[in-house]
């Protein structure tokens, strides 16, 4: 009776038999994939007749000695092989044709050379014909290439002989011409006649087409306007074949001279434009430009895709500019010579609303103008630079003592380019553009602002370009702060913070200008308090006040120091009542507020002191904020430094007298941190204390020759060791003990090296062996006594 297992086990045993199925089926796959690689391996070797069938091949011979899947496979193919071949045969050709012609020429006579040259030439013009009928295209393009290369030789032989007297450069252009047009003409006639026309033929009569205009303009003498014409003519020429002809070949010889020539037509048009000296020189390059800028617009009319479009769009309005602007720029004075191109580069612009234009067009239009705009603005961020930062040359005249130039920047050391005026004009147009063509949602505020930036910036440059009299400039300055600072917007407020750093260095000029504007600027920044920037440049500037009006009432400069700690006590009052960003950019200020303080003071010991302390009652009013309970450490370290300060004023040299200060307060913190948690180590709330002292002391003990410091640290190293023991507490025992024993050896050594000396020697090996001995006889008594202390101490706190 046969068994049926149960329908979980049967279900295991499917899915087991099915896998072995799949891994079956993958191996034999793979086996079938190779043996078909085999035999297509086996059909491209040539096989002798009768050759012996290959091990694992299904069939066909392979050659003797030979495993199939190591059969020699070919290294060229035989198109490559063919074309090589061709391809050496007709330069061999051409090369000798050339040898016949450079140096044959002359042992034959006029009829003869006539022969020659005219059969040779119209044999390899003919012989391709014929081949193509048959099929030979390859074959037909070398003896096509061959022919071409013998009709060079013939206008060269024809020069040589019949032509010797005129101008060289005048027959190549005239040559150059002919030559084109015959192979032209040759290679549609061959398209005509045999078919499917050859490759070389037309492309090659459009490399000679680059030439006749040019060679004929060198003839001409026609320097220079004579030959950028010739490259734009010559370029437009080539722009109108890449975009009517069909071929590849054709298009791409046709391109790549557009490009080229009309590359150099550009530079050389720019150039005679920009060394243009009169409206005659100027009118005749700008032509130039405009006709470079037709032929790149036209091509991007028709161009076949957007983004060439849009390339030649914006080379055509980049041209565009410049030519209009050409004979403006030499009219005009030098200084109007940007804002024009500016504005021609913004008449482009005006494209945008023409909607028979197609839109790569127009796009590239609106790229150049930007363009333009941009590099303006560009030309005027030098001056821009030089404006905000030339009041900080004054400040090395306030430091030194002597007064500062009173004017402005153009006035007075500082040149100022001729041609400045302009700047402020410029700033001011892209300013007032940009919110009329930028009208996206998205990226009109980022328009606004930049707009914004740029008339910021005109206004900044308007005192040092029109050299405005001091209290003007310095009113035209705290009217630009306030009306930024009003915006409430972080770019606006960065803006004005700019502003009024280079409106407070300009106030060094005088001192009741200096006061008037810092205390202004404090006030102002004030009143945008609740935020962290305005906040933090507020206190900034009452630092500032603090120190100018201290120098203003004759205070020595480490006094001045006292009334700028006045800003880290306002700090200190303010940051809770301010948000949390706020309070904390605050409290920054502050803390560098008190490091300028410490800055000015250090010259003078004892004032130094006094402002350290002072920054520790100012760390420890902070420090009684719940949120900053950290501020302790800094206010403890401030004391410390403070006190050490003031001991090295008076040439104090006992470390107790560094160190106790530091000591007593790290005890009394632990004693406090002890009281709040029991559980805390001993080693983490008294070491520090108890080792800032005992270590310095016991380093200088061992090295003094008096008696009355190691008396004292002996005592109190005795006092800890007893206060550890009383309370059972690991630090105080082990650092107080260690200490005094230290101590206490230092003490007497003296005595031991003498009786050392007195004692025969005989006796420490003596006593060696005798300690060795009681300590082997009572091992196990002292090891239990070692665990006994082990243990004691471990329940210690």
């Amino acid at each position: 009776m046969t068994q049926i297992p149960p329908p979980a086990e049967e279900l295991r045993l499917l899915d087991a038999e099915l896998s072995w199925l799949d891994a079956r089926r993958t191996q034999l796959l793979g086996r079938r994939a190779w043996l078909v690689a085999q035999l297509h391996r086996s059909a491209q070797v040539p096989q002798p007749p009768g050759a012996p069938f290959a091990p694992g091949s299904a069939s066909g011979p392979v050659a003797p000695g030979a495993a199939g899947p190591f059969a020699p496979r070919p290294e060229a193919s035989a198109p490559g092989v063919q074309n090589l071949l061709l391809l050496l045969g007709g330069a061999l050709l051409t090369v000798a044709a050339a040898a016949f012609t450079l140096v044959s020429w002359g042992d034959l006579g006029i009829a003869g050379r006539a022969v020659v040259l005219g059969v040779v030439t119209a044999a390899a013009l003919a012989v391709p014909v014929p081949l193509l009928r048959r099929g030979l295209r390859s074959t037909a393009e070398t003896v096509a290439g061959l022919g071409l290369a013998l009709t060079v030789l013939d206008a060269y032989a024809l020069h040589a002989v019949a032509l010797a007297d005129t101008d060289g450069t005048g027959y190549a252009a005239v040559a150059s011409a002919v030559l084109a047009a015959v192979w032209a003409a040759y290679g549609l006639g061959l398209a005509r006649v045999a078919g499917p026309g050859l490759r070389l033929p037309v492309p090659a009569a459009l490399g000679a087409a680059q030439l006749p205009l040019l060679l004929a303009a060198v003839a001409a003498d026609a320097l220079p306007y004579g030959i950028t014409t010739a490259l734009l003519v010559t370029a437009a020429l080539d722009t109108g074949v890449a975009l009517r002809v069909s071929g590849l070949t054709v298009r791409v010889v046709a391109a790549t001279g557009a490009y080229g020539l009309g590359g150099w037509g550009v530079l050389a048009a720019g150039w005679l434009s920009w060394t243009a000296t009169g409206p005659s020189a100027a009118a005749r390059a700008a032509a130039l430009l405009l006709f470079a800028a037709a032929i790149a617009l036209t091509a991007a009319w028709r161009a076949p895709t957007p983004g060439l479009a849009l390339g030649l769009a914006v080379a055509g309005g980049a041209l565009t500019v410049p030519a209009l602007a050409g004979v403006p720029r030499v009219v005009l004075p030098d200084s109007w010579a940007v804002p024009v191109h500016l504005a021609f580069g913004m008449a482009l612009l005006a494209a945008l609303r023409v909607p028979r234009i197609p839109a790569p067009v127009r796009e590239g239009l609106g790229w150049a103008s930007g363009g333009v705009q941009t590099l303006a603005v560009v030309w005027t961020l030098p001056m821009v630079a030089v404006a905000l930062a030339g009041p900080l040359g004054w400040v090395g005249s306030v430091w030194e003592g002597a007064p500062p130039h009173p004017g402005f920047v153009g006035s007075g050391e500082v040149p100022w380019p001729a041609d400045a005026v302009a700047a402020p004009l410029v700033l001011v147009m892209v300013a007032a553009l940009l919110p009329s063509v930028v009208r996206e949602a998205t990226w009109r505020p980022r328009a606004l602002e930049v707009g914004l930036g740029l008339g910021w910036a005109a206004v900044v440059l308007v005192p040092a370009v029109f050299e405005l009299p001091y209290a003007a400039a310095l009113v035209l300055l705290a009217v630009t702060t306030a009306a930024l600072s009003a915006l409430k917007r972080i770019v606006p407020v960065v803006l004005a913070v700019v502003t009024s750093v280079s409106l407070a260095f300009t106030s060094l000029a005088s001192e009741p200008a200096t006061l008037t504007v810092l205390a202004f600027l404090t006030a102002l920044f004030a009143l945008g308090a609740r935020r962290p920037l305005p906040a933090a440049v507020a206190l900034a500037y009452a630092t500032a006040f603090a120190g100018a009006a201290g120098a203003s009432l004759g205070l020595a400069s480490e006094w001045i120091a006292l009334p700028v700690l006045l800003v880290p006590v306002a700090a200190a009052l303010l940051a809770p009542r301010l948000p949390d960003a706020t309070g904390l950019a605050v409290e920054i200020t502050g803390g560098a507020a008190a490091l300028v303080a410490v800055a000015l003071a250090v010259t003078d010991v004892p004032v130094l002191a006094l402002v350290l302390a002072l920054c520790g009652v100012i760390a420890t009013g902070t420090a009684l904020r719940p949120d900053r309970r950290p501020a302790r450490y800094v206010a403890t370290a401030l004391f410390v430094l403070a006190a050490w300060v003031r001991l090295a004023g008076w040439e104090v040299t006992v470390p107790e007298a560094y160190t106790l200060p530091v000591s007593v307060p790290l005890l009394l913190f632990g004693l406090l941190l002890r009281h709040g948690d029991p559980r805390m180590s001993s080693w983490t709330a008294y070491a520090p204390g108890l080792s800032v002292t005992l270590v310095p002391s016991l380093v200088t003990a061992w090295d003094d020759t008096h008696w009355q410091r190691p008396l004292l640290l002996g005592t109190a190293a005795l006092a800890v060791t007893l206060v550890g023991a009383r309370h059972r507490l690991q630090a105080p025992l082990a650092l107080g003990g260690s200490v005094l024993v230290l101590v206490t050896l230092h003490e007497l050594a003296p005595y031991l090296v003498q009786v050392a000396g007195l004692m025969p020697r005989w006796v420490p090996p003596a006593l060696a062996g005798l300690v060795l001995l009681a300590l082997g006889a009572t091992y196990e008594q002292r090891l239990r006594n070692v665990r006994k202390v082990r243990d004691a101490l471990g329940r210690m706190d």
